[in-house]
């Protein structure tokens, strides 16, 4: 016998029923997308009024804003005296489609990584001893037990040792050091074309070619401190421009003339019956039309400089820039060179080196001879800073390059280094 069921109650209606995938509750606050799924990092070194270290702050205590737009910060890293402590690691990035779950942690323990960038297409050959003695001193008071590095050049010294940790092979890869950077003989000899001397820029562009191939494989290495020690003697697009204009033989015999007329012992007349048919390379329309393209040397080199130090900042690396040549008094006296050109010409290559060292926050040893205390300051520096994570919050990727600011809230007295940009890649075609 079937026995009757008690009437069931009526469904009740949930006033409030719980958020389905797919639906935001009316009220909640709207989420927040990230523009993207690369990690942002940015080296920073605290330091107090006395020049010391800060080793004690924590993830609240620093404020990052890209563009005056604060970022949450989503990863720390102190590195104090080139060990790694309280590291947060950044959660895993927001992806449409299939979760993958997440990978284990690279077993390094790399508290550095150095690039040594030997340009001996720009180091003077009868400088080749001193540069040796530097490398040397860098290799006593920088690269130490622990520290992982590469070393390459951009000429005939033929350098290419792949990452180690031995530092052994720092002092074979010395004596193979060999400057082979032209002469100013050689630069004022040079042939020319539309845009300037053509040996000039194509040793140029090798470096900087070189050096974007190698900052681009460091893009994948993250969390770790990565200094590239770029020895060098820098970079001039337009070298002595006056004394190449006159460096053919009827040229300089023009200008030789017009030096006597000027000192009395020749006569104007006489001026005009022996060079009078020599053309003037100032009025020549031919040597105007090929100098044309000179005058925007410095604006190109200064757009290659720039792009070199974009993709270091892509890839968190500071450029330390080191000038074999050390504090330079005056041209050699075997150099036959006007002493104007030649201050002219030392300014812009030393200034290309301080110039990528300030835009990826590194040093510019540059016009001095203590190399010693300047390895000793580059190694306080990659030894203790901290690493600051973020993802970005600005959706839009034309905004290629974007200004950064790091500061630690309520604490003027700090002293604090950091990038103060970084650019995008471009996105593929």
């Amino acid at each position: 016998m079937l026995l009757a069921q008690p009437p069931q109650p009526p469904a009740r209606v949930d006033e409030n029923p719980p958020t389905t995938v797919g639906q935001v509750e009316v009220g909640a606050p709207q989420p927040t997308f990230r523009a993207g799924v690369t990690l942002v990092t940015t080296d920073v070194i605290v330091r107090d009024g006395d020049g010391v270290f800060v080793p004690d702050l924590t993830k609240e205590d620093f404020l990052v804003t890209e563009d005056g737009v604060q970022q949450e910060i989503a990863s720390l890293v102190l590195v104090h005296g080139g060990r790694v402590f309280n590291q947060l690691a950044p959660p895993p990035p927001v992806r449409e489609g299939i979760v993958l779950p997440a990978s284990s942690p690279a077993n390094d323990t790399a508290g550095r990584i150095f690039i040594i960038f030997v340009d001996d297409l720009h180091l003077t050959p009868s400088m080749t001893p001193k540069v040796r003695q530097v490398f040397e001193t860098l290799a006593e008071s920088l690269v130490h037990e622990g520290d992982l590095f590469g070393i390459i050049s951009t000429g005939p010294s033929s350098l290419s040792i792949d990452m180690t940790y031995d530092r052994g092979v720092l002092y074979g890869a010395m004596e193979r050091i060999t400057g082979d950077a032209l002469s100013i003989a050689d630069q004022i000899r040079q042939q020319e074309y539309s845009r300037g001397p053509t040996e000039v820029l194509w040793r140029a562009h090798v470096a900087f070619k070189t050096a974007r191939d190698v900052l681009r494989n460091l893009e994948q290495v993250t969390d770790r401190r990565k200094a590239f020690i770029y020895l060098s003697n820098g970079y001039d697009f337009n070298p002595f421009p006056e004394s190449r204009l006159y460096s053919s033989l009827s040229a300089g015999s023009r200008r030789d003339g017009l030096d006597r007329v000027g000192r009395g012992s020749m006569t104007q007349g006489e001026f005009d019956q022996f060079y009078g048919d020599y053309p003037d390379p100032l009025t020549d329309p031919f040597e105007r039309m090929s100098r044309m393209g000179q005058q925007f040397a410095d604006a190109d080199l200064a757009v290659e400089i720039a792009e070199l130090a974009r993709v270091a900042n892509r890839a968190n690396t500071s450029f330390y820039t080191i000038d074999p040549r050390g504090l330079i008094a005056a041209p050699d006296i075997n150099e036959n060179i006007n002493p104007d050109e030649w201050r002219m010409h030392m300014f812009k290559t030393q200034n290309t080196l301080r110039m990528l060292s300030e835009l990826t926050g590194g040093i510019a040893v540059v016009n001095r001879n203590d190399y010693d205390d300047a390895f000793r300051e580059i190694d306080a520096e990659t030894s203790d800073y901290y690493i600051l994570g973020f993802y970005t919050s600005n959706p839009d990727p034309t905004v290629r390059t974007r200004a950064l600011e790091v500061e630690v809230a309520d604490r003027r007295d700090l002293d604090v280094r950091a990038r103060t940009h970084y650019t995008l890649p471009r996105e593929p075609a």
